[in-house]
């Protein structure tokens, strides 16, 4: 009878630790599907080997290496013989209604461009109530009928800002009739979750109008891997102006703002955890968004490394894991590095540039790659542990099957480092 007694006093305090600990999915760039095509997959189609010619030329001009080039699963239009990528956006929205049924998943993170591939109101006559329902919300069905309180907080993508100013105010409004969803109006807002002394403040960035209020350029890798300085690129011609639509450029600084709104609610944040996450990375390997991480780098890195306990991103079309010791920034830094997690294979597929990897590795002591997959469809599951005071993060897969089944990667464990 004592020890039985024992046991369920045992169960019963664990479970009870458990119940404190929070749980959440982290998923982005998932509104794609091949009936709401890019205007040139249309207007010059390509057959399947055209398409994977045009990918292998793509990969070789950025000077990746030609063994480990490897290309999407293709999609052919019925009746025809034009290819583009296939979408993996209805299997890992099974696959994560599957990691549900298995562990706890309180609620869900999106992570921007979650329309592809302008945006609402796309000059495409489709309707933009169904494009949502299309690209939104029927991918996450399996996981809203399994979880039907579970909401999901979602970040805007550079996609989802394509069209216009109206294209971002309709997702907005879409996302307010749906007791699923939540945006903030501005695009950037605050949440918490969790008891006190137990919880989290999240901090969602519209990170597409911050940069969009930088002047900055585009500069091509040299064939090395390695990035070369702007007065070379600018003398042979090859640095690119980043182009900002008019619509997407800050208006009466609300850019400014953000920085500042950011600022003051992670420094007065009373959460246990503080966590940011957005759509574009501060670092990656994927090899096309480095220019944009460096100047992201400049505009927040210094608050995360000093208030924050981990940046999650998508942009990047694949799985990594990521970390800064903050020694740049914080040359004083006695806090664990700052964890930066890239969850962006929801749909689309892309590769690692590991030259630039190597480069990285090399040229930047304070970052550290971790673990990273590509070529995959895939998705994250976050727990902070409030017993342990650690944040834990596993990586999931679904195969190119169409199956939807869930695959463990890996899993990686981080120390509680706000205040």
């Amino acid at each position: 009878m004592k020890i039985t007694l024992v046991v369920l006093l045992l169960t019963l305090n664990s479970t009870a630790l458990a119940a404190n600990n929070i749980n959440f999915l982290a998923f982005g760039d998932g509104g794609y599907h091949p009936d709401y095509p890019k205007a040139k997959h249309i207007h010059s189609p390509k057959t399947k080997a055209e398409f994977i010619a045009a990918e292998k030329a793509d990969w070789l001009a950025e000077h990746r290496p030609i063994a480990e080039f490897n290309h999407a699963p293709i999609y052919v239009y019925p009746g025809t013989e034009t290819a583009t990528e296939a979408s993996g956006a209805a299997v890992v929205g099974k696959a994560m209604a599957e990691l549900c049924q298995k562990k706890p998943c309180d609620f869900a993170i999106q992570l921007g461009d979650n329309i592809y591939p302008d945006g609402a109101a796309a000059n495409d006559g489709k309707d933009d109530k169904q494009r949502m329902d299309d690209l939104i919300l029927a991918p996450l069905s399996p996981l809203l009928l399994q979880n039907p309180n579970l909401v999901v907080y979602s970040a805007l993508g550079n996609h989802d800002w394509k069209t216009s100013r109206r294209g971002v105010k309709l997702q907005t409004q879409w996302m307010e009739k749906h007791a699923n969803f939540h945006m903030g109006r501005k695009g950037y807002y605050s949440y918490t979750i969790g008891e006190q002394g137990n919880d989290v403040e999240f901090f969602v960035l519209d990170t597409n109008m911050l940069l969009s209020g930088q002047h900055y350029y585009e500069i091509p890798l040299k064939p090395d891997g390695s990035e070369q300085g702007l007065a070379s690129a600018l003398a042979s011609g090859q640095a690119k102006v980043e182009d900002i639509e008019r619509h997407e450029q800050p208006v009466n600084g609300e850019d400014h703002k953000q920085l500042a709104w950011l600022a003051n609610g992670l420094k007065h944040s009373t959460a246990k955890w503080k966590i940011v996450y957005g759509h574009h990375v501060i670092w990656s390997v994927g090899g096309t968004k480095y220019d944009e991480a460096r100047v992201l780098r400049r505009l927040i890195l210094p608050e995360l490394c000093e208030y924050a306990d981990a940046y999650i991103a998508g942009h990047e079309h694949d799985l990594e894991l990521l970390t800064d010791d903050c020694s740049r920034v914080l040359p004083n830094n006695k806090k664990p590095k700052l964890p930066l997690i890239i969850s962006g294979a929801a749909s689309k597929m892309r590769g690692t540039h590991s030259p630039l990897a190597h480069y990285q590795a090399l040229r930047y002591p304070e970052y550290d790659l971790v673990w990273n997959k590509a070529f995959i469809w895939g998705f994250a599951h976050i727990e902070l542990d409030n017993h342990n005071d650690i944040l834990n993060v596993a990586f999931y897969t679904t195969p190119r099957d169409l199956s939807g089944q869930v695959v463990s990667e890996q899993r990686f464990s981080f120390a509680h480092r706000s205040n």
